[in-house]
């Protein structure tokens, strides 16, 4: 059964289907991400974040464009205080979706530019159209990315290749995007979203705090040294050990092989 959950901007919605929640961001004509736009999406992720229904999470712009950056009319009358004051709040709602506890995806058609990039970047993996364009060209602009562009797009395809795409706001198509590992998946164009779907949909009936675990690991683990990763990741390998789910695993392993178990999702 299928059900939509509308946040405080009329730009933003969550369509839910089959445990696979959707961050529908639907701003025409090239969903320019206000402030408004940039609110809902972090009470969009608060929602999703919360929702024991939804099991995993598709960022999507729809069929023309993921996001072609933020509204720089809006920004344009915004002064070193205005900024102060608002950049943490952007970063936090962005920060919002990088913290889903679930199993995330970017599904991007059309250009994925500026802070529609650095949206992106806060999800788990991306897959684009084969006509897609990515970048972050705030520099063309005479400011730099502040959505975390800078952080988390140098933390995936490392220090030199993001400060070329950074430093020259140059336009990268979906094949680069690929070999830089920028991006996961190349699909046809028209069709990220259903590529994206069923890259998650394998997740669906999943050992669900298990993921939850891996992700909190890797996430948290590469934020810091080596030695405190490690032990994040065996508090959390501790931790999944009072699941449901590590009992129905093992036993269905040692019954019936791998691959075989009917997780409960608790």
């Amino acid at each position: 059964m299928s059900r939509t959950v509308s946040t405080a901007s009329e730009f933003v919605r969550v369509e839910i289907d089959s445990s696979i929640a959707t961050i529908r961001i639907d701003r025409p004509k090239m969903n320019p991400l206000s402030i408004e736009v940039q609110d809902a999406i972090g009470e969009a992720a608060r929602l999703v974040s919360e929702d024991d229904e939804v099991a995993a999470v598709v960022v999507y712009g729809g069929e023309k464009v993921f996001a072609a950056g933020a509204d720089i009319k809006e920004m344009q009358g915004m002064s070193y205080t205005d900024m102060v004051q608002r950049a943490p709040v952007i970063q936090a709602c962005f920060t919002a979706v990088a913290r889903i506890p679930k199993p995330t995806v970017a599904a991007i058609e059309g250009y994925a530019l500026g802070a529609g990039c650095e949206l992106a970047l806060c999800c788990d993996f991306r897959v684009v159209a084969e006509d897609a364009k990515l970048g972050q060209p705030e520099i063309l602009l005479g400011v730099i990315p502040g959505a975390g562009g800078t952080q988390r797009l140098a933390r995936l395809v490392g220090a030199s290749r993001a400060k070329d795409l950074v430093f020259t706001g140059r336009m990268v198509d979906a094949e680069e995007a690929h070999r830089i590992g920028l991006v996961d998946e190349v699909a046809p164009a028209g069709g990220a979203y259903a590529a994206a779907v069923a890259r998650v949909e394998r997740y669906v009936h999943g050992p669900a705090f298990a993921l939850r675990a891996a992700k909190e690991a890797i996430d948290r683990g590469l934020d810091n040294d080596l030695e405190t990763g490690l032990a994040i990741e065996a508090m959390q390998f501790a931790g999944v050990f009072a699941t449901t789910d590590r009992e129905i695993g093992m036993t269905s392993f040692v019954k019936e092989g791998p691959g075989k178990a009917a997780f409960e999702g608790r």
